[in-house]
């Protein structure tokens, strides 16, 4: 299972339409953070605990962030 799906979508890029192809690498960059953040929020570490680390702000940027793949995928799905 993999969590970032970034490097697949730089890899594939010809097979997108040009309308996409140029937000792909906008796209990995979310998605690597995203993932990262994932298994932060997830598990945590040592020195990281997500119930006081994480702030309004991070969750906005996530849902931002969700919102621009949404609406990339949109377009793609028909």
């Amino acid at each position: 299972m993999f969590h970032d799906v970034g490097q697949f979508l730089l890899e594939n890029n010809m097979k997108f339409e040009e309308k996409v192809r140029n937000e792909l690498q906008h796209l990995a960059e979310i998605s690597s953070w995203l993932r990262k953040e994932r298994e932060f929020s997830f598990y945590g570490d040592i020195d990281f605990v997500p119930t006081e680390r994480y702030t309004i702000e991070d969750a906005q940027r996530a849902i931002a962030d969700a919102q621009v793949v949404v609406e990339v995928a949109g377009k793609i799905i028909r």
